[in-house]
């Protein structure tokens, strides 16, 4: 796949958030705490719950971290109570832009995100106006160097992923989000290891960027995932590699 794939999003994310990783420490406890009040203490019963300790391992979060985190937010009734919610807009170039929150307080994240938006030439739209452009899927990067193609094929399929694609140095596994444990533990009990696992949301159709309104929207993106509220951040763009190369250069 050419252009800027899936898996250099997420190694520019990656790198960006070793960089910070105590905001991205408390990102991830306030995902377990919100997962937690909503169905329950139980990962084994409350999938929300498994998702958001899942992504903390991945983040290194320490493990008695965690379960402080899903005590406070099943034992006593005080502490933040963080609600989800979205935000929806364009960036430059026409960009789609779906923002993921957890909040506990709506005026304060709306005006943050709105005036990050202003701030780096986007517009926040209203509710619906691109959420339709992007759809929930469980996506997992496998380093090529650890398993052939046919076998990883054979096993993601097997379990009931949707499909298996070149990323150039990875394979990308796309799974409905349903379908995104039992693919997983699939893929543990045959050795296999994803360099990154993660329910997100992938867009329709993408938006082929030049350099300067990539910068913008990288930008823009950026600084909405630096927000402490803000979860993650989808958008539906492309940059090609050699645009890519020239910014980086």
């Amino acid at each position: 796949m050419s252009g800027h794939s899936r898996w250099a999003n997420i190694k520019h994310k990656k790198a960006k958030s070793d960089a910070k990783r105590g905001k991205l420490w408390s990102k991830c406890v306030r995902a377990v705490m919100a997962g937690a009040r909503q169905g329950g203490g139980d990962p084994a019963t409350n999938l929300t719950l498994r998702y958001a300790i899942d992504e903390a391992k991945a983040a290194n979060v320490p493990k008695d971290t965690i379960e402080k985190a899903i005590a406070k937010a099943t034992g006593a009734a005080e502490g933040q109570n963080f609600e989800a919610v979205t935000y929806e807009g364009y960036g430059p170039g026409g960009v789609a832009i779906f923002v993921e929150a957890l909040t506990d307080n709506r005026n304060r994240t709306a005006g943050d995100v709105r005036t990050y938006f202003g701030k780096h030439g986007g517009n926040l739209g209203a509710s619906n106006s691109v959420a339709y452009q992007f759809q929930p899927r469980g996506v997992f990067a496998v380093s090529k160097e650890t398993v052939e193609e046919e076998k990883l094929m054979e096993v993601a399929l097997d379990a009931g992923a949707e499909d298996v694609t070149d990323e150039g140095e990875v394979w990308q596994i796309v799974t409905e989000v349903a379908k995104f444990m039992q693919v997983r533990q699939a893929l543990e009990q045959a050795g296999i290891k994803p360099e990154h696992a993660e329910l997100t949301r992938i867009a329709d159709n993408t938006i082929t960027l030049g350099a300067e309104d990539a910068k913008k929207v990288l930008a823009l993106i950026e600084a909405l995932e630096d927000l402490d509220d803000v979860q993650k951040v989808h958008a539906n763009y492309d940059i090609p590699d050699e645009v890519m190369a020239a910014m980086e250069g």
